[in-house]
């Protein structure tokens, strides 16, 4: 059966959404250093196949995992947009930004030391090797394509002016090169 109309039932309510999970910066910061000391304590596993003397052993390794952000956030019972949101407000500001540095340094480590993939790590951390080449003054770099003509013979050099000449009568009528 559905409310009356014109009900006010609504303000009746004593809260509008759910509880805070942290009120305090302080229990945020533990439950972040309890996901960093997780992660450190169950690392992944790998299977790898030894052979010594004709046989064949296959032993579990443990490999290195990665903090990102996404697993604090599954952690810590929150949505990522939770965890942005957090980074706005001035009292969990700091916390936020000292675990996300926590956890670029980690992987950027764990790369560099060959823990982690560094090409995965290197993307996700948005790290590229770039050059970016300019000319003078920022411009495009101006590229002349004039061939060697000091290999060609006599007749090679006659066509070559006269495909000069043609090209620059095309050029000042506008004619296309088809």
């Amino acid at each position: 059966m559905p409310a009356p109309k014109g009900n006010q039932f609504w303000k009746a309510r004593t809260k509008h959404g759910r509880d805070k999970i942290f009120n305090d910066p302080e229990v945020l910061w533990n439950a972040c250093c309890e996901y960093f000391e997780w992660v450190e304590n169950n690392p992944l596993y790998e299977s790898k196949a030894f052979a010594y003397q004709g046989e064949v052993k296959i032993e579990t390794l443990p490999k290195m995992r990665a903090m990102t952000i996404s697993g604090i956030c599954i952690f810590l019972d929150i949505s990522r947009s939770t965890w942005d949101e957090w980074r706005r407000v001035e009292s969990f500001s700091n916390i936020i930004t000292r675990a996300e540095e926590i956890i670029r340094d980690q992987k950027f480590t764990g790369a560099a030391a060959e823990l982690l993939n560094p090409n995965i790590i290197a993307r996700d951390l948005g790290l590229s090797d770039k050059q970016e080449l300019t000319g003078k003054d920022g411009n495009a770099i101006k590229i002349e394509n004039k061939p060697d003509l000091s290999e060609l013979s006599d007749k090679e050099l006659e066509l070559y002016e006269e495909l000069a000449i043609l090209r620059s009568k095309r050029d000042q009528t506008g004619e296309s090169e088809t």
